[in-house]
């Protein structure tokens, strides 16, 4: 059976279908104020963004689901987990400094800020799912704790899994360092002919698992944890994974963790998808690259399955930006997450997200 998910475009001519009326309005539409109840602790699941990125969700938007949550009598809060790897968000204190500096503050937003896996990662709780791969998966406490959940993802690339959306938000995002680690459990391997010797792997590796012997690097397998960040800063590309037997079981892991924090709220936790500024990679990275294609709208759905199938679909119909990182697959309907990384399969999360019950592929799209 086909899921709802309801679209509204960015045209605007009067006041009265201006980019915060059409988020009030489709949080409407799409039955996500019948998710609240009076006195609900409700999450905004959501992503502040690393220092250097400004992909992330704008504030003001953010708002507005503050807004409509608190009209159901609910107190609402916005949260995230910290990072595997190094950065601005690594901990809870720098983490809340980040969103502080990005514009999430209670003035802007209404809502406080919390990280939801407390200050080193530490407030964990385990969810039973009884998966391919995990029969348990690690998330953190203070999202599952929550009555209620809103889930709100920036629509973008990913370096990993291809694309991020819902179900990568939810993932990542609702786990714990442990969990994180479990998620990515993938070994990352130099090719030596293609590296430069610029030692800028070494230096975002978090686990300092990566030393230079004869101007290349060498990762020690044994102190890898698979967090990726070496990927996203290596100039060359030499760095990577085994694409071929590695990706598939990833990004199922990834998915399997999403279906974890979607079980634990079941019945309580509806999607928002922001198709805004759509960067060929995470908001993660401390950059924002071009758009790849223009901006589109914003999506909202029960579904996080087909909020994601929708958003991937929107984007492909899309002419790519020449100017961006997208070097092919430009074209109007031509796969563009295929064109920025040809190697990896981000519909991986789609299919097996249905296969295992988190959501449906089959979506009728209700533009507002």
């Amino acid at each position: 059976m086909a899921s709802k998910v309801y679209f509204a475009n960015l045209r605007a001519r009067t006041d009265k279908n201006n980019k915060i009326g059409k988020i009030k309005n489709l949080f409407d539409c799409a039955g996500l104020n019948e998710l609240i109840q009076k006195d609900d602790l409700t999450a905004i699941k959501l992503h502040f963004g690393e220092r250097g990125s400004d992909g992330f969700i704008n504030p003001v938007f953010v708002r507005q689901v503050v807004e409509k949550i608190k009209g159901k009598g609910a107190k609402a809060f916005l949260t995230d987990t910290n990072t595997l790897y190094s950065g601005s968000r690594h901990n809870a204190v720098d983490h809340l400094l980040t969103a502080l500096e990005h514009g999430f503050d209670y003035t802007v937003t209404g809502a406080p800020l919390i990280i939801a896996d407390g200050l080193r990662s530490e407030n964990t709780v385990e969810v039973q799912i009884d998966k391919k791969h995990f029969n348990k998966v690690k998330l953190a406490k203070d999202i599952v704790s929550a009555d209620s959940v809103i889930v709100l993802s920036h629509f973008k690339g990913h370096e990993m899994a291809g694309f991020g959306g819902a179900i990568k938000n939810l993932a990542m995002g609702g786990a714990t360092a442990v969990g994180k680690k479990e998620q990515h459990a993938t070994k990352i391997v130099v090719d030596h002919d293609k590296c430069i010797g610029c030692a800028k792997c070494g230096a975002a590796c978090p686990e300092k698992a990566i030393s230079m012997s004869e101007k290349k690097a060498n990762i020690a397998l044994n102190k890898c944890i698979g967090c990726g960040e070496c990927l996203t800063v290596c100039p060359v590309k030499a760095t990577g994974m085994n694409w071929e037997t590695d990706l598939a079981a990833l990004i199922e892991r990834i998915t399997e963790y999403g279906y974890g924090v979607a079980k634990a709220h079941e019945n309580r936790i509806g999607y928002i998808n922001f198709l805004l500024n759509i960067t060929p990679d995470c908001d993660c990275v401390p950059w924002s690259d071009t758009p790849i294609v223009p901006d589109i709208g914003f999506l909202a759905s029960m579904d996080p399955v087909a909020i994601d199938q929708a958003s991937y679909d929107l984007v492909n119909k899309q002419i790519g930006l020449s100017a961006s990182f997208l070097s092919c697959n430009c074209e109007a309907g031509a796969d563009k997450f295929h064109g920025l990384r040809s190697h990896i399969d981000g519909t991986i999360q789609l299919r097996y997200g249905e296969e295992i019950g988190m959501g449906s592929r089959e979506y009728e799209l209700i533009t507002l």
